[in-house]
């Protein structure tokens, strides 16, 4: 029987793993978390350690929090690579930096196994549905080889180009997310303090071109104030800094990019970090001394 491997089954990794399965896929999966394996091995998945994943897949996906995790399930002396058999294809789900996702295709190129920084974006909800966007860093083979299983997990799939050019993609959606994220919060903040109604704001700007993507994921939240799940604070926090650092050395002048980082690092430090970022509504709301409510 031919297996596929996924190691980490988050917020993002397990819904994917599971839509996996559900495409009639074999899997292996691995997880600090027994319970999250448990859900998946009832789902038809088997456990494997990392060692038994690296012999047993030609094909194995990754969905950690950080490319130094990234690093650890690949290189340490029981992680995959004591393993792996040459001509396999390691393909990170994760949002890590540019020089993580080269050194990892660097590393594993010299025992002849390929690798594809493939970023997502969609948020829990699209992992969950199936609807993916995958950013994909790599060559034409190797994008070819894990293009059925995204198609399984996602309903966009993009080459960008070489190694790396997935995490830059990614990047550059989430400084689009946050930034209009910030717009969001910003606008009904306004709405409220000048006595309108942020419901109907939001129906009469939705269909013009203020309308989005963003607008009609966040705007729920906001006005609901319901922040348990969706794309943590934490996540948002650890990409931008990411964002950032690539910036100053390529010489990239983000300038309200920096700024988001800042109310990013407030919302932490104000005990926020695993909600969803869309609780920004709140710093707005003590600045301004309204609520945004119906």
């Amino acid at each position: 029987m031919k297996f596929i491997g996924f190691i980490g089954l988050g917020i993002m990794g397990k819904p994917m793993a599971l839509n996996l399965l559900k495409g009639g896929v074999n899997l292996l999966v691995n997880d600090l978390n027994r319970k999250a394996v448990d859900e998946l091995i009832s789902a038809g998945a088997k456990f494997g350690s990392l060692k038994d994943i690296g012999k047993a897949c030609d094909v194995i996906f990754i969905s950690l929090p950080s490319g130094k995790i990234v690093q650890s399930v690949l290189f340490n002396e029981e992680g995959i690579y004591s393993s792996i058999s040459k001509d396999s294809l390691v393909c990170d789900l994760s949002s890590t930096k540019p020089e993580e996702a080269i050194y990892c295709a660097d590393k594993l190129s010299e025992i002849g196994v390929g690798f594809l920084d493939a970023p997502v974006s969609g948020g829990e909800q699209k992992a969950i549905e199936g609807t993916l966007t995958f950013m994909v860093g790599g060559n034409q083979i190797n994008f070819d080889k894990a293009l059925p299983y995204f198609k399984i997990m996602g309903e966009s799939y993009t080459l960008i180009g070489k190694n790396s050019l997935g995490c830059i993609a990614k990047f550059a959606n989430q400084i689009i997310v946050n930034l209009t994220n910030v717009a969001i919060a910003e606008a009904f903040t306004l709405a409220v303090k000048a006595g309108a109604d942020p419901v109907k704001v939001f129906e009469a700007i939705r269909s013009g071109s203020a309308g989005s993507k963003m607008l009609e994921s966040k705007f729920p939240r906001i006005i609901n104030h319901d922040f348990q799940y969706g794309g943590k604070v934490s996540i948002h926090l650890k990409d931008i800094k990411n964002v950032m650092d690539t910036a100053n050395h390529v010489g990239a002048p983000l300038q309200f990019t920096s700024q988001v980082l800042e109310l990013l690092q407030v919302l932490k430090n104000d005990g926020h970090n695993d909600e969803d970022h869309s609780c920004i509504i709140e710093f707005y709301e003590a600045l301004a001394n309204i609520k945004v409510t119906p």
